[in-house]
């Protein structure tokens, strides 16, 4: 059988789902406005791509990710799912 705790407050979730809730989280970044422009057609896009690579050789597999798309699940008790939609960025911690 599987056990679910809590990711709030690590209470063990009741097994026929009563007082469970599932929270999903998605971070992504923000997508600019496509205008293409004359300097745009003058670009050195190799270079562009060669620096790119370049700096991405130097990063770990995680803040390349964390540049782009990051997705979480939590599970959460009652209370936490109350907290958590009261203030979901948890501003007023305590």
């Amino acid at each position: 059988m599987i056990y679910h705790r809590c990711d709030g407050c690590g209470v063990r979730l009741p097994s026929d789902g009563q007082g469970h809730f599932i929270v999903n989280v998605e971070a992504f970044a923000a997508a600019g406005r496509l205008e293409i422009t004359e300097h745009d057609s003058q670009r050195d896009y190799a270079a562009e791509i060669r620096r790119l690579i370049a700096a991405a050789a130097r990063m770990s597999a995680d803040e390349i990710e964390d540049g782009v798309f990051r997705k979480w699940r939590f599970d959460l008790c009652a209370e936490c799912h109350r907290r958590f939609l009261r203030d979901p960025l948890a501003r007023a911690r305590p």
